[in-house]
């Protein structure tokens, strides 16, 4: 079987995700949540699962015999060796409040590696996209993360875990981390943080607790943008841990955060 071009997956992956991300914001401001996951502050609303079944519908419409892992819908088994990677809305806590950041993300990943990410931002009216060495971009302009700057130059985004505690933890992480940098920002969409260092909005990311299509179209972003992205000591981004910035910083933020068991709860 030929391997797939990133740019044909890409092209089909931009298509899916500027549908449901016009469905979705068309759907906000009458939105109702649905259902719970790991606490009863983390929500799923309606627009979530209609927006992934589309996102689904499309894909699999157009390449029948693919794999599809999306954070509602659960996985669903192809024989291709390509595997789509869904998030509908990251950033639902946003969506729910009628708030501008939220985005839909659909990763392709090709034997196990993504090789093409899109993160659709409708309401900021904002499209990133790349593919595996091609390079990032967004609304057609190319991505460069910020230049290296010192840890405590850096403006750092973070988030924080549904249950109560891990909050507590990632509190007590954050107070360490403060001081020794120039400021934290919550945004509460990963995937927009991630493209905010693929665009040199933040010099840094990091969190605990999230999952694959968190991270997987918008870690390729940053990732061809110039910004290295991984776990603690050498791992790949894990639910454990992500860590994201420009080499260099990479390595002083990682530094700060191991021996603060940021990667774990405590």
């Amino acid at each position: 079987m030929a391997t797939p071009d990133p740019r044909e997956l890409l092209e089909l992956a931009s298509e899916a995700a500027g549908e449901a991300g016009a469905l979705a914001a068309r759907g906000q401001a009458k939105v109702s949540v649905l259902d719970t996951k790991s606490s009863p502050t983390d929500v799923v609303t309606e627009m979530d699962r209609a927006a992934e079944e589309l996102i689904r519908e499309r894909l699999l419409s157009a390449r029948p015999g693919d794999s599809v892992l999306g954070e509602e819908g659960g996985a669903e088994q192809g024989s291709s060796g390509v595997r789509w990677i869904v998030d509908p809305i990251d950033g639902t806590v946003n969506y729910l409040y009628g708030r501008p950041d939220w985005a839909v993300c659909i990763a392709a990943e090709v034997q196990g590696e993504v090789v093409a990410g899109v993160v659709v931002a409708p309401v900021r009216g904002e499209a990133y996209i790349a593919t595996l060495g091609g390079g990032a971009q967004c609304d057609g302009v190319p991505l460069r993360a910020a230049p290296r700057v010192p840890l405590e130059m850096a403006l750092v985004a973070t988030g924080f875990g549904y249950e109560a505690r891990r909050r507590a933890r990632q509190a007590e992480v954050l107070r360490t981390v403060l001081p020794r940098v120039r400021d934290v920002r919550r945004g509460g969409s990963a995937a927009l943080d991630l493209c905010g260092v693929a665009r040199g909005q933040v010099n840094a990311y990091y969190e605990r607790g999230l999952n694959p299509w968190d991270w997987g179209a918008a870690a390729l972003v940053a990732q061809e943008a110039g910004a290295r992205v991984g776990g603690l000591r050498g791992a790949p981004a894990n639910p454990d841990l992500l860590i994201a910035a420009v080499p260099g910083l990479f390595e002083e933020l990682h530094d700060l955060l191991e021996p603060l068991g940021a990667d774990t709860d405590g």
